[in-house]
């Protein structure tokens, strides 16, 4: 089989040198890989250290893209050529039938997405990288919530240890305190964080292209009886989880143990997603675990277990961690405390 891939995250999976402006070729012999002068010299300095993967041939793009798809196919007597449909347009499945009239183009799904799931060693470490560094970052802001702080501030201080520590963003903070907390996924601006109230800081490092995930929920003040009732039922919904997270196991079943747990406490409808997602590349990524999930979880494959509580009108609380399943369980790779935090 030979697969054509444009996009990011399926240049690096193959080559190990990270470029959206180019693409990569993967066929029975390897993976040949087209960068124009930008890239180029930076691959092939890391190749020559050992950077890149075994298998890698790179080539430098000095005509345009489909000129030198063109000639390479030629050369190698490529008749056919599979691209994802997830990842490639239409208007660019049009335009390869277009330019390469003699090479059949064929869609397909998700070619990567099974191999994606099942992380290696390197990746292992990758994402345990981005995990200190999301670690330490909770550690840093929790000595920078205090009064008249804004959630853009706690939410820049998250993002400048990132930085300084040689890793971006995974996605956008979320950072938002008191009635603004219901909001799973809510916006950080420029209001002054609630006091006696919580603050939900959703937040994750991408280190060298690998995403970690991470989500904790504090009071700046003092948390009524309410409010600790419904963090701690999150609290336990979520070490249910974790419990639950084991080769073998369907999502749902990961999904059940986490629900339980808030149905039981007179929540249920105030959960109002899924437990929890794969990671890697991608901060979003297959198996999931949900009430309809049939995936099954598989050794080394990561995945979050973030159950909640959004309650309109009064605020909620996210609790997540990212583990890896391992045989007979998981390993849990955030090692930031989960107990109610009053600041």
């Amino acid at each position: 089989m030979n697969y054509l891939f444009f996009d990011f995250e399926s240049q690096y999976y193959l080559s190990g040198f990270p470029s959206s402006d180019a693409f990569a070729l993967e066929t029975p012999d390897g993976v040949a890989q087209f960068l124009d002068m930008r890239y180029y010299s930076e691959a092939s300095d890391r190749q020559k250290k050992g950077e890149l993967k075994d298998n890698v041939t790179l080539y430098r793009l000095d005509c345009g893209v489909f000129k030198a798809l063109k000639e390479y196919v030629s050369a190698k007597n490529i008749k056919k050529l599979y691209v994802d449909c997830k990842l490639v347009s239409l208007y660019m499945y049009e335009k390869l039938k277009a330019e390469l009239p003699d090479i059949e183009i064929e869609y397909r799904s998700d070619i990567l997405t099974e191999r994606r799931m099942i992380k290696t060693s390197f990746e292992k470490e990758m994402i345990k990288k981005a995990q200190s560094v999301t670690d330490l970052a909770f550690e840093t802001v929790l000595k920078k919530i205090r009064r008249g702080v804004t959630e853009n501030e706690i939410a820049a201080e998250i993002e400048y240890v990132f930085k300084m520590n040689g890793c971006d963003k995974a996605f956008d903070t979320i950072a938002v305190s008191g009635k603004k907390s219901a909001y799973p996924h809510g916006v950080p601006s420029d209001v002054v964080i609630s006091e006696n109230a919580f603050l939900t800081m959703d937040f994750g490092a991408k280190y060298r292209g690998y995403c970690s995930d991470m989500t904790r929920t504090v009071v700046l003040g003092k948390a009524g009886e309410e409010m600790k009732k419904v963090y701690y039922t999150v609290l336990e919904a979520q070490k249910r989880g974790i419990d639950a997270v084991r080769n073998g196991v369907k999502g749902s079943d990961v999904d059940k143990a986490a629900r339980d747990v808030i149905e039981k406490a007179g929540y249920g409808k105030y959960f109002t997603h899924s437990t929890g997602h794969s990671l890697g590349l991608e901060i979003h990524e297959m198996p999931r675990s949900s009430s309809k999930s049939e995936d099954v979880l598989k050794t080394d494959e990561f995945m979050t277990v973030e159950p909640g509580i959004y309650i309109e009108g009064f605020g909620g609380v996210r609790i997540e961690d990212t583990v890896c399943v391992t045989e007979n369980g998981c390993d849990d790779y955030a090692g930031s405390p989960k107990e109610l935090i009053e600041l």
